[in-house]
């Protein structure tokens, strides 16, 4: 009988307080050295990071950590409150407060912060708000202003909610992006449905940082953001006019790939995610 193949990614819960309410959280890791924690994009959850945590390269200077946000994957909703009397809508405050808390209870000294569509609005916000507790932030296919997606058809009683989440993303992916992967993410986007529209909420109607740009000190916290050609959600020119208006942030377009460049074809990302990390290490290291 042949043996498996065990993963050298471990998976772990810890319990956080975030605005009066307590959350047991599940998060992904493996790799050594520093800290570089990962936000997967709305409706879907940490699996889109597996790539990339089972990345020798990557895992032998880093130590990748890939949270469920609440609500999320294996992370459940709050403990301590009857969470399903009130309608889920993720705010910019709840968010950076979540992913605070999750670095802080990890110990989790200078970390970089990576995410995803919603999860690269929510890097932009932590650059803003918080740019002493990360010593980077890498936001992918993410803008200061992504208006038009918060819609009550995500959660309609005459539709496949399942279906219709996952299959409103296909389309956002390179032609040239394996199948196997594509499927796959499609796969994932089946299974996250109930909060979907509640993590658009931050993603169309609270993040909006087109006056607040300026803010963002990007030699301070430097800002590093992909976005792939293939993106029509968050387009390559809204990433580089919001890159554009941050003081110090950098740019980069990501050819030949879509809207969930670390699932859909993770050896191409790789390629840019090591480059914009070699932008962070000559900046921020002596």
């Amino acid at each position: 009988m042949a043996s498996g193949r065990i993963s050298p990614v471990t998976g772990h819960y810890v319990t956080i307080d975030v605005e009066d309410a307590e959350y047991k959280v599940f998060y992904l890791e493996n790799g050594q050295g520093q800290p570089l924690v990962c936000q997967h994009t709305a409706g879907c959850h940490n699996h889109q990071w597996r790539g990339l945590l089972e990345d020798e390269q990557i895992t032998g200077r880093y130590r990748v950590i890939a949270y469920d946000l609440a609500r999320h994957g294996k992370s459940d909703p709050p403990l301590n409150q009857e969470w399903w009397k009130d309608e889920y809508r993720l705010t910019a405050d709840h968010f950076t407060a979540f992913v605070v808390a999750f670095c802080d209870a990890l110990e989790l000294e200078n970390p970089i912060f990576m995410g995803s569509s919603f999860g690269g609005n929510v890097a932009l916000q932590l650059a803003l708000r918080h740019p002493d507790r990360f010593k980077a932030v890498i936001p992918v296919e993410g803008a200061d202003y992504s208006p038009g997606f918060y819609l009550d058809w995500w959660q309609h009683p005459h539709a496949n909610a399942a279906q219709v989440c996952a299959s409103g993303v296909w389309d956002l992916m390179a032609p040239q992006s394996p199948d196997q992967d594509r499927w796959a993410t499609w796969f994932y986007y089946t299974q996250g449905s109930e909060a979907f529209k509640g993590d658009l909420y931050f993603y169309s109607v609270d993040h909006d940082l087109r006056h607040r740009l300026s803010e963002i000190d990007g030699e301070r916290c430097p800002v590093i953001m992909l976005t792939g050609e293939y993106d029509y959600l968050t387009t390559p020119e809204d990433g580089r006019r919001t890159a554009n208006a941050i003081p110090g942030a950098e740019f980069i377009e990501m050819k030949k790939i879509g809207h969930f460049p670390m699932s859909e074809n993770y050896p191409r990302f790789a390629q840019y995610l090591n480059l914009a990390l070699h932008h962070i290490h000559e900046r921020t290291d002596p």
